[in-house]
């Protein structure tokens, strides 16, 4: 990165200037994940002054990008090249809504770590993470990681801030892992309760089949095939079920991810009406659990959301017995708290890194924890 950008030096004046008035600062790139998380708190610090490509290696299979870069942009950069994000982050929002709402930015995406519905095949985020480059609440520019896969002593910090929620610093500019776009992709419904669908799904992933992704709801089991043409034809055969035309396949996936498709769309109603959508992260082979509401599950089983009017001390007590943690995604009430609470020694560690890289306590003030 160049360190005599303009548009980086108003960024650190911004950042000096809190520092010195000892203010806070929100970090805000296109807003579509305000909902995300605690409440945001402070002045909002505009990341998209800081956007374009520094550099695309399409034989490399690395690009390295700013921050403040639409996300929309950048996907359509690699597909012109043939290649993709693997882990389909999800946009959220809508660009159309006025002229200043560019839709997601690059830094959220890293920032708040949500992959979509590969995940469970491809990895998240942050494992496609190879380095990035940080300002953190002391005005300075630090770089971690490289354009390569390599260990590390200590953290990995580049690493470390994929779901950091800004609470570290600004995320100033990314290195990322893409890979080319598989060559076949076909998608296969079949009707079945989800205890069904958990042990199919289960069964499933011990065996080598293409499974890229998967998604249960409403009796309906929906799985994506993805790879060389001929393995997703035999997976085809061994796992069954009726063929999705890619004119419907397409926009489910990606309203599955974008959460605009028809649960989704429920969810956030009743959200408005007084629920909670939570988000479960569980063992993939845990059995459905006995919670009242709408439940979607995706990841072959590691990820459930849940829709309910439940209470959240009742919800997180049974993600905790099957042996995971549910995060309060999105409510009108979250004094409950977005995030499952740390126990030590992780919370000492949030705590200390929060020290280590923003003393000051400038950035995104309770936006992952209270008092973080």
């Amino acid at each position: 990165m160049n360190h005599n950008d303009p548009a980086l030096q108003v960024l650190i004046d911004r950042v000096q200037s809190a520092r010195a008035a000892g203010a806070q600062l929100c970090i805000r790139g296109g807003g579509t994940k305000e909902f995300y998380g605690e409440v945001p708190q402070g002045e909002p610090l505009d990341t998209r002054v800081l956007e374009g490509t520094s550099s695309y290696e399409p034989t490399e299979l690395v690009v390295t990008t700013r921050c403040g870069t639409s996300l929309a942009e950048l996907e359509a950069l690699l597909a012109a090249q043939g290649q993709c994000l693997p882990f389909e982050p999800p946009h959220f929002g809508n660009s159309d809504l006025d002229a200043h709402a560019r839709g997601a930015t690059v830094g959220g995406m890293v920032a708040a770590g949500l992959s979509g519905p590969s995940r469970a095949a491809v990895g998240s985020v942050r494992d496609h993470v190879l380095g990035a480059t940080l300002l953190n609440g002391k005005g300075e520019v630090l770089t971690f990681g490289g354009q390569v896969m390599k260990n590390v002593a200590g953290y990995d910090v580049s690493r470390l801030l994929a779901g950091s929620m800004g609470a570290l610093g600004v995320i100033l500019e990314v290195s990322l892992k893409v890979l080319p776009v598989a060559p076949a992709t076909l998608t296969l419904r079949m009707e079945m309760d989800q205890a069904s669908a958990i042990a199919h799904l289960n069964s499933w992933s011990g065996q080598p089949l293409p499974l890229n992704a998967s998604a249960w709801w409403d009796g309906n089991l929906i799985v994506r095939l993805r790879g060389a043409l001929a393995a997703v034809q035999a997976a085809r055969v061994t796992i069954g079920g009726q063929v999705v035309e890619p004119q419907f396949a397409s926009p489910f996936w990606s309203g599955l991810r974008d959460h605009t498709d028809e649960f989704f769309a429920g969810a956030h109603a009743a959200v408005e009406g007084g629920a909670a959508l939570w988000r479960l992260s569980l063992p993939s082979i845990a059995a459905p659990l006995a919670l009242s509401g709408e439940m979607l599950i995706e990841w072959g089983g590691a990820q459930r959301w849940l829709c309910s009017a439940m209470p959240a001390g009742a919800v997180r007590d049974a993600a905790a017995k099957a042996g995971g943690h549910a995060t309060l995604f999105a409510a009108l009430d979250k004094s409950p708290g977005a995030f499952a609470p740390l126990r030590s020694p992780l919370d000492r560690i949030h705590r200390e890194l929060k020290k280590a890289f923003d003393p000051a306590g400038i950035f995104n003030p309770g936006r992952l924890y209270p008092g973080l």
